[in-house]
């Protein structure tokens, strides 16, 4: 028996990419160090409903300790990482203001993105993001604080920006976040209240682009469109946001007339960046970044000169991947593969081959687009399908079983069971 010490693999982040890595890395001859700055798998796409009260945090955000609690090869370790020493391969990280290095022999870096506020100081302070754990319960805590401050709000100008919610952005995101809000106030909080009708709140999406939902082709974007319409949003196309303040968003609209709105929230789901540590990685290895701050990689996931690097998920920049989780977690299992062979001897390298499995969005209750190859669809089938596949992508029996508990509550009745409020709100001057 050889006494040799395993194969060290390191992985930087514990969202899709980072998961499906340490899952086919399980059984491998190797020692896995999993790294990120908070101690759970989050599953984005279900952000919005935690937003919105559906769901609760620990249903789409388990634990990762308890993920891998059968894992006997791996550890997980809660730090910052600040720098990546390729030379000498090395990982340097901050926790709890201590300091410490982790060695590697393969790295994984699954660091994702952060959203991207196109340089303006304003948009960032002035607006509400939507990417991490804490970013949703935040806007959760807006948006039925709102409600509150409009019922006690006799100014009639003042309650009507409490409930005015203008989102940026018509991605996938803006376009959920947007159908949630809507059903959230024409349905889930119908007699809830004595001096507002929340079915008066306007919800407001400005989209830069031609399109809603463009990169899921025409036909969807009009299905969607004319959902969203039909449900009371005003969605405002080739419109782009000019200035954000304490309580109002400018819009430029496309005759080229400008429009204040007054709200009190605004939410940014307009774009994303790269993570800052794929900069850093690019200057330690000279690596390439594209114009949203993507590592360039080689086609096996690998950056260039670094065959024991790979960079997967959202931080890379491979083709015209898209920028969603089934990238992420074939690119992550591509390079768990390729590790293992590698351990085994075989250094051959193989290509990353993406295999498109469609992308989907949900309108409101029972109703969702989907454009799955060639064929796109919306309505009930288009919801059904988008049912059975955030099911099948929920980490953990519980929290499949806790959704479809939740979902029934909320699509079928009218409940939000995530209402409680902790007083921490952001209020418009």
């Amino acid at each position: 028996m050889s006494d040799a010490a395993p194969h060290r693999v390191v992985i930087v982040g514990s969202g899709f990419g980072g998961l499906f890595a340490s899952k086919a890395l399980r059984r491998a001859p190797v020692h896995v160090t999993l790294i990120d700055r908070v101690n759970h798998h989050l599953f984005q796409p279900l952000l919005y409903q935690v937003a919105t009260g559906i769901l609760s945090e620990g249903q789409i955000a388990p634990a990762t300790r308890e993920i891998f609690r059968n894992y006997p090869n791996m550890e997980i370790v809660l730090a910052e990482v600040e720098s990546i020493d390729p030379v000498g391969r090395m990982v340097a990280t901050t926790s709890f203001g201590e300091s410490k290095t982790f060695p590697y022999d393969s790295l994984i870096v699954a660091a994702g993105v952060t959203p991207s506020y196109f340089g303006s100081a304003e948009f960032r302070e002035r607006s509400m993001p939507m990417k991490s754990l804490s970013d949703a319960l935040a806007l959760r805590e807006q948006i039925y604080g709102s409600f509150e401050l409009a019922e006690l709000e006799e100014d009639e100008a003042k309650r009507r920006a409490l409930m005015t919610f203008v989102i940026v952005g018509g991605g996938p995101t803006g376009v959920e976040m947007a159908g949630q809000l809507r059903e959230l106030s024409r349905r889930a909080l119908r007699r809830n209240y004595r001096n507002i009708d929340p079915a008066k709140t306007r919800v407001v999406i400005a989209e830069g682009g031609d399109r809603l939902i463009a990169e899921m082709g025409e036909r969807v974007s009009h299905i969607t469109l004319h959902d969203m319409s039909k449900m009371g949003v005003e969605v405002h196309l080739n419109t782009k946001v000019t200035d954000l303040g304490d309580g109002w968003a400018e819009l430029l609209l496309p005759d080229g007339t400008s429009e204040k709105i007054q709200s009190a929230t605004i939410v940014w789901a307009a774009g994303m960046r790269g993570a800052p540590i794929g900069e850093q990685l690019a200057q330690a290895t000279g690596a390439k970044l594209d114009k949203g701050g993507r590592v360039l990689v080689e086609p096996d996931c690998s950056v260039p000169g670094y065959p024991e690097i790979f960079v997967v998920g959202d931080l890379m920049g491979l083709g015209d991947l898209p920028g969603v989780a089934e990238t992420a977690i074939q690119s992550g299992a591509h390079a768990a593969h390729v590790i293992r062979r590698r351990v085994k001897g075989d250094d051959k390298a193989r290509d990353f081959h993406y295999r498109d499995l469609g992308n989907l969005a949900a309108i409101s209750r029972f109703k969702a687009v989907a454009k799955i190859g060639p064929v796109s669809v919306g309505g009930l089938v288009g919801w059904l399908l988008w049912l059975v596949v955030h099911i099948t992508f929920l980490t953990g029996f519980k929290n499949r079983v806790g959704a479809l508990a939740r979902w029934a509550v909320s699509f079928v009745g009218r409940g939000r069971s995530e209402r409680a409020l902790t007083g921490r709100m952001r209020l418009p001057s």
